[in-house]
């Protein structure tokens, strides 16, 4: 049945189309925009990223901290600078998992880690920080410079 529903629904969907009497052009179909990826600790690893991708790790000693809430509302308010910089957001708000990267980055509290794409630490934060200044700091390693530099 469950088979049927998608083939009924695109039936009915069509049949006012078929009873116009002037034919109109395709519509393209636009691709998905692309979304934040937000990772949990536990469930992968820095090496994961290695070349790939910008981590940014959020830590925290518990999910109700308000600076881990507030860290994690600035990163989705405005992904998309995020995105465009080929950033992976992993958080880590539990400490008696004892997750590897929380053993690699030994953070105190809440902290917000930019790592740069060969997985050194680029820059520890004690307090949140918003899309704007997480930006502007990452548009200003190295790395990031010869790959703006590469692609104009």
């Amino acid at each position: 049945m469950r088979a049927v529903l998608p083939l009924i629904t695109a039936l009915l969907l069509a049949l006012p189309a078929m009873a116009q009497d002037t034919e109109t052009p395709p519509v393209a179909e636009e691709s998905p925009a692309p979304e934040l990826l937000i990772l949990d600790a536990t469930e992968t690893t820095l090496d994961e990223h290695l070349w790939a991708s910008r981590p940014i790790v959020v830590f925290a000693d518990t999910p109700r901290d308000p600076r881990f809430q507030d860290q994690l509302d600035l990163l989705l308010e405005r992904p998309g600078p995020l995105i465009e910089r080929d950033v992976v957001v992993i958080f880590d708000a539990d400490p008696d998992a004892n997750s590897e990267i929380r053993q690699a980055l030994r953070p105190r509290g809440f902290s917000l880690v930019i790592l740069q794409r060969d997985g050194r630490v680029a820059l520890r934060k004690p307090t949140p920080w918003d899309v704007r200044e997480i930006t502007r700091a990452i548009d200003n390693l190295p790395m990031r410079i010869e790959e703006m530099g590469l692609s104009q």
